[in-house]
Parts: C-alpha cells; sequence; structure tokens
C-alpha cells in the first residue's frame, strides 16, 4: 500500500482553496526550502527560535545511529531489577513518553512507565504511593534544564529513594539540552546517565529525540520501527512534490487554508488503541500556532455528541488502527461529511506507525504556520504566566494578586449569576476551555468532562479539557496568545494535606496556588473570559455545587 492510501481528505467546500495552496507550494519549492531550514517561509528576516529549531527535521534518519546505544541501556536497566520508571517532565519532555506507553505499551518483562506532570499535592502523594522508591528509575526531563516542576519533584524523590539507597543518584537519569543546569544538577548528584538533546528541536518537536526515545526503550518499545515508519514519511516530504504523495504538506495546506475560512478548530477521533495520540497532537498544535492573535485550537478526548452538536468552525479528523473497528466514530464521521463539515481519515498499518504520524503531523503544523503567517517554533506567552506565578510565590505580585476575582461554592445565589454571566458572553467561533488545577482521576475526569459536554452542547461551541499545570507547557500558549475566542473556567481547590518540597522554603501546595494565580492574571492581561471557581476543601462535592448552579442537577 502506498503511503498516500492511508490517507483519505474529504474537503467538501474547502477542496479548491487547498489544491490551489498545494499549487503555489509546488511553483514556489516549498518541500526544498523547507529541508533547506529556509527561513523566509516564515518570516523575512532569521528570527530567533527558527532556523536555529529545525533540527527535527533529521531526526528520523540521525537517531538510527543511536539505536544500539539506546537498547544496551534499556537491557541494564532491566537486568538490575527496576520494576518501575518515573518521567519527571512538563510538556515537550513528558507528552511523547505518555503516549508511547498508554499506545504501545511496555513489553514483557520490561517496566512500565508512570509520568508525573502535576504539582499538585494530592498528584505528587498518588505518585509516589504507586512505586518502590528503591525499585525505580527515575527520568528528570526538561529541555531548559529549569523547569520548576521538574526540579521540584526531583527533589522530592531523591529525598525518598535516599532513604533507601547509599547511591540515590544511580535511580536517576537527566534528559537535556548539553550544558544545561539541569546537566551540572546530574553531575553534582551523580546521575547514573545524561542524555543531551540536540539544541535546535524545539520541545514539541522533541518525540524523536532522547525526550522520547529513551522513555520508549526503557519499556521494550521497538524504537526502530517507530523510525522507520517516520522516515517513509520524511521522504515523501523530501521528494514528493506537494499533493497527494506528500499527506504531511496536504495536511499542512488543509489546515492553514481551512483556518482562514473560519474552520479554525481541528477535533481528533480515534480507534480504542490511539486514544491517546491526540494529547500530544494538542501540543504540538496549540503552542505552535497560537500567537499573534492567529492560532488554530486542537480539540481532543471531547465526548462525543450528535451531529447538531458541532458548530461550521471545525475540521475533524480520525484515526484508525487497521483492523480496529470502530463505528461509534465511523458513523458520526459519515454523519458530518453528510452535514458538509471537512473530514479527514487517517489509517495506521500497525501501532508503530504512531512515529509516521508524528513526523508528518509536524511537518503540516510547520507549514500551517506559514499559510496563516506566524512562526511556529517559539511560544512568547509562555513565559508571561511564569514570570506572574514567580511574582505569586514570592509576594512580589502586590495589586495584581489582590485583584484575582475568585468565586466559592458557599454562595449558590452569586455562583449561579457569575456562571450565567460567563456563559453569556459566548458567540459563534468561540471555544470554553476548563482548566482544572487539580488532582487527576478516571472519576474527576468524568465529572469534569460532564461540564464540558454541557458547555459544548448549551452553546454548540467547541469545548476542551486540561489540567494544570499541565496544560501550561500544551496548549496554554494558545489561550493567551491566539485569537481572544476563548471563555475559560478556572478551577482550583484548597489543599488539605501539604507536601513540602525539599531544599526550598515553599510546598507544592504553595508552588500549584501561585501557577493557578499567575495564569489567572496572564489571561486577564490579555483580555480574556475567565471565570475562577475555588471548589474548596473537597473538590467533588465543590463540583456537586457547581453542577447544580449550572443547572446540571
Amino acid at each position: 500500500m502506498d503511503l498516500a492510501d492511508h490517507y483519505d481528505f474529504r474537503l467538501a467546500e474547502y477542496l479548491e482553496g487547498v489544491e490551489g495552496r498545494l499549487e503555489i507550494w509546488k511553483e514556489s519549492r516549498f518541500a526544498d526550502r523547507l529541508w533547506e531550514h529556509d527561513h523566509t517561509l516564515w518570516a523575512e528576516t532569521p528570527l530567533p527560535e527558527l532556523t536555529d529549531r529545525l533540527g527535527w527535521l533529521d531526526l528520523p534518519g540521525e537517531m538510527m545511529s543511536r539505536l544500539d546505544d539506546l537498547r544496551e541501556f534499556a537491557h541494564s536497566v532491566r537486568s538490575e531489577g527496576f520494576k518501575h520508571i518515573m518521567l519527571l517532565g512538563m510538556g515537550g519532555s513528558s507528552l511523547a513518553p505518555e503516549v508511547f506507553q498508554k499506545t504501545l505499551g511496555n513489553a514483557a518483562g520490561y517496566p512500565a512507565l508512570t509520568v508525573l506532570d502535576s504539582t499538585h499535592p494530592d498528584a505528587v502523594r498518588t505518585a509516589a504511593a504507586g512505586i518502590d522508591p528503591g525499585k525505580t528509575l527515575f527520568l528528570v526531563s526538561s529541555k531548559s534544564g529549569g523547569t520548576q516542576e521538574t526540579i521540584s519533584f526531583f527533589r522530592f524523590f531523591h529525598s525518598q529513594v535516599s532513604e533507601v539507597s547509599d547511591k540515590p543518584g544511580s535511580h536517576f537519569v537527566a534528559i537535556t539540552d548539553p550544558d544545561s543546569s539541569l546537566a551540572e544538577l546530574a553531575e553534582e548528584h551523580g546521575f547514573r546517565r545524561i542524555f543531551e538533546t540536540p539544541p535546535d528541536v524545539g520541545g514539541r518537536y522533541s518525540a524523536l529525540t532522547f525526550f522520547g526515545l529513551v522513555p520508549a526503550a526503557l519499556i521494550g518499545a521497538d524504537i526502530e520501527k517507530l523510525l522507520v515508519s517516520a522516515r517513509k514519511i520524511a521522504r515523501a516530504t523530501t521528494f514528493a512534490a506537494p499533493g497527494p504523495a506528500n499527506p504531511a504538506l496536504t495536511l499542512g495546506a488543509m489546515m492553514g487554508e481551512l483556518a482562514g475560512e473560519g474552520r479554525d478548530k481541528v477535533t481528533f477521533l480515534t480507534s480504542p488503541s490511539l486514544n491517546a495520540f491526540p494529547a500530544w497532537l494538542e501540543q504540538l498544535i496549540a503552542e505552535s500556532t497560537g500567537k499573534e492573535d492567529q492560532g488554530i485550537l486542537p480539540v481532543a478526548d471531547e465526548p462525543h455528541g450528535e451531529p447538531e452538536s458541532y458548530g461550521r468552525d471545525r475540521l475533524f479528523v480520525l484515526f484508525t488502527l487497521a483492523g480496529e473497528q470502530s463505528p461509534q466514530d465511523e458513523d458520526l464521521i459519515k454523519a458530518l461529511e453528510e452535514r458538509g463539515h471537512p473530514v479527514v481519515r487517517i489509517v495506521l498499518g500497525e501501532i508503530e506507525d504512531i512515529g509516521r504520524e508524528m513526523f508528518g503531523w509536524e511537518v503540516a503544523v510547520a507549514a500551517a504556520g506559514s499559510v496563516i503567517g506566524i512562526h511556529p517554533f517559539n511560544q512568547p506567552d509562555v513565559q508571561l504566566a511564569k514570570d506572574l506565578a514567580r511574582k505569586a510565590m514570592s509576594g512580589e505580585a502586590g495589586d495584581e494578586t489582590s485583584s484575582l476575582k475568585e468565586f466559592d461554592t458557599s454562595d449558590r445565589a452569586a455562583l449561579e449569576l457569575a456562571v450565567y454571566e460567563w456563559v453569556r458572553q459566548a458567540s459563534a467561533g468561540d471555544y470554553f476551555t476548563i482548566q482544572a488545577w487539580l488532582a487527576s482521576s478516571d472519576e474527576m475526569t468524568g465529572r469534569l468532562q460532564r461540564l464540558q459536554i454541557y458547555l459544548r452542547d448549551r452553546r454548540k461551541l467547541a469545548a476542551t479539557l486540561g489540567y494544570g499545570p499541565r496544560f501550561l507547557h500544551s496548549t496554554g500558549q494558545l489561550h493567551k496568545g491566539g485569537p481572544n475566542n476563548a471563555l475559560v473556567l478556572q478551577l482550583v481547590d484548597e489543599v488539605s494535606e501539604d507536601i513540602p518540597v525539599p531544599e526550598t522554603d515553599f510546598t507544592f501546595g504553595a508552588l500549584i496556588r501561585a501557577q493557578s494565580i499567575g495564569d489567572y492574571q496572564a489571561l486577564r492581561q490579555r483580555g480574556r473570559r475567565i471565570l475562577r471557581i475555588n471548589l474548596g476543601h473537597d473538590p467533588g462535592e465543590g463540583l456537586t455545587v457547581l453542577e447544580r448552579a449550572m443547572g446540571l442537577d
């Protein structure tokens, strides 16, 4: 089967525009210029984080030379009897490993991988309770090396391992850029290994660097197959003219052109084995395109609705693993296509073709950025929330923190009015986003998805859901830097049992509160419509009150 046979584009009235874009790219040698690292595809001048962030194009070939090293390292870890792998990281450092574990699974005899990317004390406590620190290898992953969440996780678990091991450093591995502060920390603490990653690859484009491949190797995944599948689409992007034989550029032209026509919300559906993949795509698309008042909203993990639940601002993409039936998805896609929505079907011949899709969508998102006129490799608005969180932690926020407008669940009438006033601001083309600064659990996610469905169906607008601080390193750039069409529901709680961060003067509870305040202030500075609700010491009960205030009881 040819590569093009895995992709079926049904673009309805938008087909002519997409074909026109592909013809322009053919005439202008877009594919050749991409591989030549030509910055003029995105900007007239070679901006920072542009020409020096294109190293990901060469990864499918370059990382082949590291296969033996990765396999030997994974074998040594396995032979020493490690039972758990825990990755401490955020965003680009954590999302690909999480997808690999949930999609590929750990091979027989290999340890399973757990990802910790929440600073909520309950999440940290749950992660610690699920492992034996003496039989756990910790991957401390940060491109910059100074990610506060990651270093706080390290300090906590290093303290725990020190209680059961005379050589705690042997339980830790650093994955980071050369000469970063994390590399120095690793040397100081005698880490088992430091994997240096290429500095010319940004975090969200790093799935096929050591950030993704070290965890994949440790769980026994076939990393060679991942790279081979990525090379197939890389070669098509290199040698094929834009068109059906070059599906990555076709995807890019499609997203860019449809965004310009108001179809700026890409909704993902998957067959069961691929359920985790859209979480990785979410960061890639949102953080790459959401800036300069432009942006494409990825809608991942949104529960199915009736065809009439979806507005005319969506593009739908269905991923299916060959041989895996998904009749509910297929029925919905058919109904949406009949209503004139553009839809794309993508079939993975085998599960390792996830590598093909990762590389293909990286090309597609970079190409879409050229269409909508943004620089796809920077993230200018991410730092704002970090700076404001730091101020909140240090007490420097002053009037900014005092202006925090927070509703709680003790006054039902005030809460109902606040919810009503917030929802009524929505209009066509907007979207709702629930940002939960809470500990994640299946039960909590299910209840939050109920709110998500309610908001979508009430106003026929896209609705997304994310946990903080995880989403700050994923969709946070889009919420602040993209178009002002987000209605933000920020949910926080009161920590009942806090956890100190060793070697510091703060706690995880103080950290997550400061992060939520920092993001609130950043969103307010950007003029976003935000409603902050404190669910109290019992977030489950607080959520019940909120549901009633919304009319869900």
